[in-house]
């Protein structure tokens, strides 16, 4: 038994492919080289296990290629030589990049403010690695076997390379049958479950509003048990009237200043936020429809402020970007927004991206074509909002012939996921010389971008409409695109962002994976970084757009160090 385990083993490991191998080495040494997002060993491991599997498959590839090209095989000796050769090369080559893992993931962490590693677990690494791209090259190597066996049994009625190819597709159509339409459905499903059911849960200390003026009070047209998690502590968790002013009066008392005399709305009014949930009610036209009648009934259109928010995959929107418009205009403001899914983004743009649109486009429409009807002197500046998946769909809800004859006053939009087609026409078409990643469109009249550091020039005259982007050049859902596999990205080019590594290289098809694997880790960051968006820059962003009265420099510098001192880390968006 035992001589039939060793000689197995040895006949298993023979089966590999010699090219096979060097491919899935030299993927794997650059899979551990720093991406946009620093990582863990366990997930490094997962990811360096896809490099791995890919690796093999494109080394079989070429193998295979080679050989159907009916090129004359080397002699033996050369073969011997050119195997020994490859191997010191390969393993110089490994061994160089395993060593510098651990420094390289460091160059991130160092950007990001982060503690350095002492180690990052290269062994750790490679044992997750291997097992994980065993069990896919094992996957591989049943699709190639079922392939062969229906093929067989077609050769013996058609010609063989007619045959070849039928059982082939065959087998190709079936798994990816399989894939998508059974396991992908079923792990959507679930996910779509597990959401569903965190989003019914209430928050501790988030209770049933009592003030008629808050949505989802008794006297709300929106019921309370329907709004979901995220809604209700946007709802509740937002800055009072109170709040505002003793929340800045506290931070120049304690530094020996005097207060802020803040432009405030009507005494007594808090700042307004109106929020429907999924289950609120079962259609988009209708769920929009109850947000234009609840922000009716609490006085929406009486502030000088209203904002269309489309949030988050998980219907999660900011609070460094909605309690610091808030606070900058002294609550005389309202904020309405909708739920869409209870997938996070980055799960929801790669499955349905479509969702975000189509409840952007929905509750933009019903608030737009009430606004409109208001006299032009007394209805309040109306913007747009949204971060990540909102800002996808926000972005294409105003429709430009729609809101030509009238238009919005403007947008703040943060941390736009690549799919974005308006923001993806406007670094495309950008200014000579200004980079991808701070871009700058024509005369700036129109739209302007911005990152950690402001880059909004407040001496530049603006247009009648005003619109900014915030993105981090660091920020893996901006960045992430299908050609990553086989093109260079420009956000690589030099000059690069200030929060990307030095050391950060484009390889064939293992950057791609890379970003992808970034995308679900970038709110893992601090604040400023990555997916991560600080009120520092909401609040630069907000000022330039909608141009509040009273703010000197040193109030602004005082208000971002209050909001700075109460930031946290952020829940997966």
């Amino acid at each position: 038994m035992k001589q039939r385990m060793i000689r197995w083993g040895k006949d298993y490991a023979g089966s590999f492919s010699f090219i096979g191998l060097v491919g899935a080495t030299l993927f794997f040494a650059a899979s551990v080289t720093p991406s946009l997002i620093p990582r863990h060993f366990a997930v490094q491991g997962v990811l360096s296990g896809f490099a791995l599997a890919a690796g093999y498959a494109c080394g079989n590839a070429l193998g295979t290629f080679y050989r159907l090209l009916g090129f004359r095989e080397p002699s033996i000796a050369v073969q011997s030589m050119s195997k020994r050769i490859t191997v010191m090369c390969v393993a110089v080559v490994f061994a160089y990049f395993v060593w510098r893992m651990t420094y390289w993931q460091n160059s991130i962490r160092e950007l990001f403010g982060l503690q350095p590693l002492e180690t990052a677990s290269p062994l750790s690494t490679a044992f997750i690695a291997i097992l994980f791209a065993t069990s896919l090259i094992g996957l591989g190597r049943l699709f190639s076997r079922a392939s062969g066996f229906v093929s067989r049994k077609l050769g013996r009625i058609l010609p063989e390379r007619i045959a070849t190819a039928v059982g082939f597709s065959s087998v190709a159509v079936l798994t990816l049958f399989l894939a998508n339409d059974v396991v992908a459905r079923r792990l959507l499903d679930a996910a779509d479950a597990f959401f569903a059911k965190a989003d019914a849960l209430d928050q501790d200390g988030i209770d049933q509003p009592t003030s008629p003026l808050v949505c989802g009070s008794v006297e709300s047209f929106v019921n309370w048990e329907s709004i979901g998690r995220q809604g209700k502590g946007f709802l509740v968790d937002g800055p009072s009237r109170a709040d505002v002013a003793r929340l800045t009066d506290e931070n120049l008392e304690s530094r020996g200043g005097e207060a802020i005399e803040l432009p405030m709305g009507e005494v007594g009014q808090p700042p307004l936020r109106v929020y429907v949930g999924l289950r609120s009610r079962p259609t988009l036209r209708e769920r929009a429809s109850l947000a234009l009648e609840e922000l009716k009934r609490v006085g929406g259109f009486e502030r000088s402020i209203l904002v269309v928010a489309t949030p988050t995959g998980t219907g999660w929107l900011d609070p460094s970007a909605v309690d610091s418009l808030e606070y900058l205009h002294g609550g005389n403001s309202a904020i309405v927004s909708m739920q869409y899914s209870y997938l996070p983004s980055w799960i929801t743009i790669l499955v349905d991206p479509q969702r975000s649109i189509e409840s952007a486009d929905a509750l933009f429409n019903a608030t737009y074509d009430h606004w409109r009807t208001l006299p032009r002197d007394s209805r309040p500046q109306l913007y747009l909002h949204g971060l990540s998946l909102g800002s996808l769909g926000s972005e294409r809800s105003a429709d430009l012939m729609k809101v030509f004859e009238d238009p919005i006053a403007g947008a703040v939009w943060s941390g736009p996921p690549f799919p974005s087609q308006n923001w993806w026409a406007a670094v495309s078409h950008r200014e000579e010389g200004s980079p991808i990643w701070l871009p700058t469109f024509r005369d700036g009249r129109l739209l302007r971008f911005t990152a950690q550091t402001n880059a909004i020039d407040a001496n530049q005259p603006w247009g009648p409409m005003r619109n900014v982007y915030i993105q981090h050049a660091s920020d893996p859902m901006v960045w992430f695109t299908p050609d990553l596999a086989w093109s260079s990205p420009p956000w690589l080019a030099e000059p690069r962002g200030p929060d990307v590594s030095p050391y950060l290289r484009w390889y064939p098809v293992v950057t791609f994976l890379q970003i992808a694997f970034d995308m679900a880790m970038a709110t893992t960051v601090p604040i400023g970084y990555g997916h991560n968006y600080s009120p520092a820059s909401y609040i630069d962003a907000w000022i330039a757009v909608t141009q509040p009265e009273g703010w000197t420099d040193e109030k602004i510098l005082e208000l971002k160090s209050t909001f700075s001192s109460r930031e946290a880390p952020k829940p997966a968006s």
